[in-house]
């Protein structure tokens, strides 16, 4: 093959590739933010599936975040591409935040204010049944809901510009060139 690698990466290296870039993390958002740029669909489209991927990404379920958002940008006709990039907003880095957040909105929504809670994680969650688990789950779910869409219809105030521009620029240029090589064929 043409651009295959002389010795193949061993599975922990690409894992820790996903979890941390090769060259940073700047470099890999502003391809991200190019990859979006350059979609052909419409802005509107790519803004809602794009938007459709970040509220994805603030459920508390990992493992489902790239089917429920391609599912959510098909039922909304959003760009199934950009939704799969907005999902990319979820990453070590940004979880953290975002389950806090949802975690204290469900809580609210609960009404769990005042009372302080202690989980102890540390026996066997995964041995036993999802009782464990779901006094975590359950305010994470709920708050999941108006937190990612309050974070959808921020990405989605951000992006649909941003593309618009940029297809704007892209299609002036593509005319000059037009008008260009149309000038000198006479």
């Amino acid at each position: 093959m043409l651009f295959k690698r002389r010795e193949t990466e061993s599975y922990l290296e690409r894992l820790r590739v996903h979890v941390w870039p090769r060259r940073s993390w700047s470099r890999s958002s502003r391809y991200l933010v190019y990859r979006l740029r350059r979609l052909s669909a419409t802005p509107h489209a790519i803004a809602l599936g794009f938007a459709a991927g970040v509220f994805s990404a603030f459920s508390p379920f990992l493992g489902t975040h790239l089917m429920m958002a391609v599912l959510i940008a098909w039922t909304i006709g959003g760009s199934l591409v950009a939704a799969v990039l907005g999902t990319f907003m979820g990453n070590p880095l940004t979880y953290p935040f975002m389950w806090y957040a949802t975690y204290k909105v469900g809580s609210i929504l609960l009404g769990a204010r005042g009372m302080r809670k202690t989980i102890d994680l540390s026996n066997g969650i995964f041995q036993s049944s999802l009782n464990h688990l779901w006094p975590i789950l359950k305010p994470m779910t709920l708050g999941a809901i108006p937190v990612g869409l309050t974070a959808a219809a921020l990405a989605y105030v951000l992006v649909k510009p941003a593309v618009e521009a940029y297809q704007r620029r892209r299609r002036r240029e593509f005319e000059h060139r037009q008008g260009r090589s149309a000038i000198g064929a006479r």
